[in-house]
């Protein structure tokens, strides 16, 4: 979400998976980062106690939430190129999360056609920019999404998408319109949601994780924040995905989802 995320924890996720010979999907903020202008949601229903539960000053530094308010927001990309591919030649896939991630989260859900298409042609030639490649996938900041979203994202010819939560891949229906593109969405809660609800420890959240995923117990996609589990949680993300390995679950990047039977719903 952030440039310090993807400066310095994206680099410690990558040192984490090689250590285990895991792929995973990476998806990047690639505009310019804004972190600090999320501060206007202080008024929103509970956003100031998972702020607290979930230490984001901590997490995200101090100077984060200052950009885009007193000090001018880094453009993620171009600073961070060097770790966009990166991750791209370390075998990774790699993708689309948003330009700006707090004007996309807050705004997409009642702004147009011509609005959407602005924001996403910024990502996307940002990220032919980085890669030299188009993206073939995108996962919208804050699972915040549109039909107009769906709409580009079948114009642009993306392989899939994971712009939402829900329980498994489906087909988007808007209004009696189903467009090609298929969802694969998040099914899990991320560590976020489940630590300091009713005291919840990080430890806790995992268990919590463990228990949603038995053995045998079908498909999921797992969510994850660089500045979280690359930081502060990585001792624990490093023991769920040991615990998954060891339940026999096959860790893959989401474009291998594509391969599963996809409904409509």
């Amino acid at each position: 979400d952030t440039y310090r995320g993807t400066r310095e924890d994206v680099p410690r996720l990558l040192a984490l998976l090689r250590e285990r010979a895991l792929h995973a999907t990476f998806l990047f903020s690639l505009g310019p980062d804004h972190t600090g202008r999320a501060l206007k949601r202080v008024f929103r229903p509970g956003f100031l106690q998972k702020v607290a539960r979930t230490s984001v000053a901590s997490n995200y530094g101090l100077k984060t939430l200052m950009y885009g308010v007193l000090l001018p927001g880094p453009h993620i990309a171009r600073k961070c190129i060097d770790v966009l591919r990166a991750t791209r030649d370390a075998g990774h896939e790699t993708g689309i999360h948003c330009w700006d991630h707090v004007y996309w989260q807050d705004y997409v859900a009642t702004r147009d056609a011509a609005w959407t298409r602005r924001q996403f042609e910024l990502a996307v030639g940002a990220y032919r920019a980085a890669f030299g490649t188009d993206p073939r996938t995108h996962g919208a900041a804050g699972w915040q999404e549109n039909a107009h979203l769906y709409a580009l994202e079948d114009e642009f010819g993306f392989d899939y998408a994971s712009d939402g939560r829900g329980r498994g891949p489906f087909i988007p229906v808007v209004n009696g319109r189903e467009f090609r593109c298929p969802q694969l969405p998040t099914t899990l809660p991320t560590l976020d949601e489940l630590i300091g609800v009713d005291g919840a420890t990080p430890d806790d959240a995992i268990d919590a994780l463990l228990e949603r995923t038995p053995a045998g117990g079908g498909d999921h996609v797992f969510t994850l924040h660089a500045e979280l589990e690359g930081r502060a949680y990585a001792p624990q993300f490093a023991r769920l995905l040991d615990a998954w390995r060891e339940r026999g679950h096959r860790l893959v990047p989401t474009a291998a989802g594509t391969l599963a039977p996809v409904v409509a719903s």
